[in-house]
């Protein structure tokens, strides 16, 4: 029995299963009605929309699982919500062949991205503290939501927030858990929450022939291209890199992602990429206090991302029970950490906290232009305003700190004599 418990603490704790489930419910329920239209905007049907759930699923499960065992870090996919919102609108006219054969034209794109090496190296010149900054910008409107929540719903965010707090005094490793715990209690008990009425029912598979369009090329796929690298896959790799996994290389895993793309669009797979949110709730301390052992968290977001794909038929009626306080508070909670230790490193370096600090701003407004997210446009904002502010100046160092009046200067000779206590 005890070499059962050991291999369960080994494998399956319960601070990185946690985590990996925290992942999948707020990638989920964020972004799964926008998907929903897209597939509707294509002219799908009931099975055509489980069949995508179900591409996307498997392809976010499997990507999760292999590129965290492969690299021994918490690599977490995901769709792209930006690119799916892009198709609300983009499809609208296009018949669902023509949409399949942009996905795969797109995927393909991102495959091309990797095996050049084109990306890797453009995100190798981004100062770490305009990653941190835009890092941090990406994640705080989940590090509000939580307080903003309570304005309508207060039983169930406080109840979060206080479990956290006291999980946090006595049981740090497990607070995520505690409060995940207290606040699905809370949700039950006043009604907003009722887990009864879940509906289970399996995805089916529906294969597509593709149909390329050179209109819906131009006018599809090359904005879902950059729509998917600028707004998802550099703030994925930023989150990597802010919390110390910048080690693990990035063209294999734009490639990886690609390539799962291109097999499962026939099946409504419009686009895998790093996910950014998601990841840093599995790259957090909450996750593991091991960050060695963090992989596993990215492992179980695949395992349930792997459910989701199978049980797609229950995703729309899971959006209808969870209470909006309880996704955003737990993302909240969950993200608190990294929140502040992208703002440590963001402003801690006095050269570039200008930069930074404007990289963060632009990123947290939630601004998007011709189609791209605030993303790619604060990390522009943030490049430009320290181009504009240091080109052609020396760097300027902060004097050394003089040394206390009551410890004496190091003689040039023999050892300090320091007074007593």
């Amino acid at each position: 029995m005890s070499d059962k418990h050991g291999y369960v603490r080994r494998f399956a704790p319960a601070s990185a299963v946690t985590a990996g489930l925290i992942a999948v419910l707020v990638g989920v329920t964020s972004s799964a009605a926008i998907v929903f239209t897209a597939a509707k905007a294509a002219g799908a049907g009931p099975k055509e929309i489980t069949s995508w759930m179900l591409a996307l699923g498997v392809g976010m499960g499997v990507t999760c699982i292999w590129l965290s065992l492969r690299y021994r870090a918490p690599v977490v996919t995901a769709w792209s919500t930006p690119g799916a919102a892009l198709l609300t609108t983009g499809l609208d006219g296009v018949t669902l062949p023509e949409a399949i054969g942009a996905f795969l034209v797109s995927s393909v794109l991102i495959v091309l991205s990797g095996l050049t090496g084109w990306f890797e190296r453009a995100m190798g010149r981004i100062p770490v503290p305009l990653a941190a900054g835009l890092l941090a910008g990406v994640l705080v409107q989940f590090g509000t939501g939580l307080f903003a929540s309570m304005e309508n719903e207060f039983a169930v965010a406080f109840s979060l927030f206080a479990a956290y707090l006291v999980g946090r005094r006595l049981v740090p490793r497990y607070a995520i858990v505690a409060a995940l715990a207290v606040g699905a209690l809370v949700a039950t008990v006043q009604g907003s929450l009722q887990p009864g009425r879940i509906q289970l029912g399996f995805a089916e598979a529906v294969f597509t022939a593709p149909d390329f369009s050179w209109p819906v090329v131009l006018s599809v796929a090359l904005p879902l291209f950059v729509v998917t690298m600028a707004s998802q896959n550099l703030p994925g790799v930023a989150v990597l890199t802010a919390d110390g996994y910048g080690r693990v290389p990035v063209s294999p895993l734009i490639t990886t992602t690609g390539a799962v793309s291109t097999v499962l669009a026939p099946f409504g797979c419009f686009g895998l990429n790093l996910a950014a949110i998601t990841a840093a709730i599995c790259t957090s301390r909450e996750a593991h206090e091991d960050p060695d052992r963090r992989y596993l968290a990215g492992v179980w977001a695949g395992v349930f991302y792997l459910c989701v794909g199978v049980l797609g038929g229950t995703v729309s009626s899971l959006l209808t029970l969870l209470p909006p306080a309880l996704v955003l508070g737990i993302a909240g909670l969950g993200l608190l950490g990294t929140i502040g230790n992208s703002l440590f490193s963001a402003l801690s370096d006095e050269g570039f906290r200008e930069s930074a600090a404007v990289t963060f701003l632009a990123t947290a407004s939630g601004v998007t232009l011709w189609g791209i997210g605030s993303a790619f446009w604060g990390l522009l904002a943030g490049v430009l305003t320290f181009a504009v502010t240091h080109r052609g100046r020396r760097p300027v160092r902060p004097p050394a700190a003089p040394s206390p009046s009551t410890t004496p200067s190091r003689p040039p000779h023999g050892p300090v004599h320091r007074p007593s206590s």
